[in-house]
C-alpha cells in the first residue's frame, strides 16, 4: 500500500493502534470533508503497532486534546513537503467541550448551552474532573 506525502498539514504519528477514528472525533475533524489519510494497525518498533493520521491543510486544530487521548503521539508540522517542526502533546490543564460529564445530576447534563469544562487534578494518572460537579472524566 502506498500513501503519498503531504505538502502542507500535519502528521499525527504513534497514535495507539485502533484509536485513529476516535482521535478524529475528539479533534472534531469530519473525514467526509477533510483531505486525510488513515493508516491503522501498522508496525511500530516502539509500540508493536500504531495508527498514523495525515491531514492536508489542517487549518486550526486544537491539538491539546491529543495530550488527553493519545499522550504518546507525535505531531509533525509539514510545510512545502518537508517536516519543519516536531511536537509532543502535553496534558492540557483545562479542557472545554472536549468530553462530556457522565453525572446525570450535573448542571451540564440538565441545562442546555453550558460548556463542558474539565480541569486536570492528577497528571500522572491523567485524571480530569468536571468543573461543576467534580465527576471524574471517562473516555
Amino acid at each position: 500500500m502506498e500513501v503519498t506525502s503531504i505538502r502542507n498539514g500535519i502528521i499525527i504519528d504513534h497514535v495507539p493502534a485502533g484509536t485513529a477514528l476516535k482521535v478524529l472525533q475528539y479533534l472534531k475533524i469530519d473525514p467526509t470533508s477533510t483531505k486525510l489519510a488513515l493508516i491503522m494497525n501498522t508496525d511500530s518498533r516502539q509500540y508493536g503497532s500504531k495508527d498514523i493520521i495525515k491531514i492536508e491543510d489542517a487549518g486550526d486544530l486544537n491539538l491539546d486534546v491529543l495530550g488527553f487521548i493519545a499522550r504518546q503521539a507525535t505531531i509533525d508540522i509539514v510545510r512545502g513537503g518537508k517536516i519543519v517542526r516536531k511536537e509532543r502533546p502535553n496534558l492540557p490543564e483545562h479542557m472545554v467541550n472536549v468530553i462530556k460529564c457522565k453525572n446525570p445530576r450535573c448542571v451540564t447534563t440538565t441545562e442546555r448551552g453550558i460548556d463542558q469544562m474539565f480541569h486536570l487534578v492528577h497528571s500522572e494518572r491523567q485524571e480530569y474532573r468536571c468543573d461543576y460537579c467534580d465527576e471524574e472524566a471517562k473516555l
